[in-house]
């Protein structure tokens, strides 16, 4: 092996992405905070049980070990996972078999590949990928990484810092979980125009901003690729802007933060 090429596989980790349709997962430079090749992707199975998800996760890590570039067999894996995570532990299931809540998922995906894994709940991933690499780098203070899909998900990093499972998704505001009125999901199902989605932004993001005073709001989820059409009716003291990772954002996050853990990056 050259010696140019044993430096760049010390700089890279196999980061994985578990969402509710598919799991992805791919190689990523640790420098750059972009993957090395394509990303893979497989359907999650349905029942989306642990053991058939886990062995999804191993044909992923197989897949991409095999690549130019892989990190060295054995190194710690990074993966997501729709559900509040507390030390390597579920804490609920959104868009997965209920069967996760309570279950140890550090462990389970440690034994199963055979090498460290360290689990982190899916927005918290991209919030602290957005932070380091993306629209949130160098930027100190309270930034917060809202994410508008399904439901909203949420990541609060305090200098560069993640503070994990901030579900502010589930604020309750006018009497109601704030994701079921302001979700992108929650326009699609009431045929809301930009406008009027983003009145209901508006009363969303005031609100947060009243409780964190945050230096900066990033905006991700799929519709963060139409941010023009609302972004801009919004008017907030606090900046608010899209973020920049897109559909690479929880695979970047998810191997950032094993690499953080296992001091594979600085």
């Amino acid at each position: 092996m050259a010696k140019s090429e044993k430096k760049s596989k010390s700089h890279t980790v196999i980061g994985i992405d578990i969402g509710g349709t598919g799991i992805k997962g791919g190689i990523v430079d640790l420098k750059k905070g972009k993957l090395v090749g394509e990303r893979y992707r497989i359907d999650t199975p349905r029942p989306s049980t642990p053991e058939a998800v886990a062995e999804v996760v191993a044909q992923i890590v197989d897949e991409l070990s095999g690549r130019d570039g892989a990190p060295d067999a054995g190194t710690p894996v990074g993966v997501t996972f729709p559900a509040i995570i507390q030390h390597g532990v579920a804490r609920s299931a959104a868009n997965v078999d209920k069967s996760w809540i309570d279950y140890e998922v550090d462990k389970a995906f440690t034994s199963r590949l055979g090498r460290p894994v360290e689990v982190i709940n899916d927005a918290d991933a991209a919030g602290l990928a957005e932070v380091r690499y993306g629209a949130g780098k160098d930027v100190d203070g309270t930034v917060l990484v809202i994410t508008l899909g399904t439901g909203i998900g949420s990541a609060f990093v305090f200098d560069g810092k993640l503070v994990p499972n901030a579900e502010l998704g589930h604020l309750e505001i006018d009497g109601h979980d704030a994701e079921t009125k302001a979700s992108a999901v929650a326009r699609e199902r009431d045929g809301l125009s930009w406008e009027d989605y983003s009145v209901r932004l508006q009363r969303y993001f005031e609100h947060v901003e009243f409780l964190f005073s945050p230096e900066l709001f990033i905006v991700g989820g799929g519709i963060s690729k139409r941010s023009e059409e609302y972004l801009p009716l919004l008017k907030l003291r606090t900046p608010i802007i899209p973020a920049k990772l897109k559909n690479e954002a929880g695979i970047v996050g998810a191997a950032l933060q094993v690499a953080i853990h296992h001091k594979l990056a600085k």
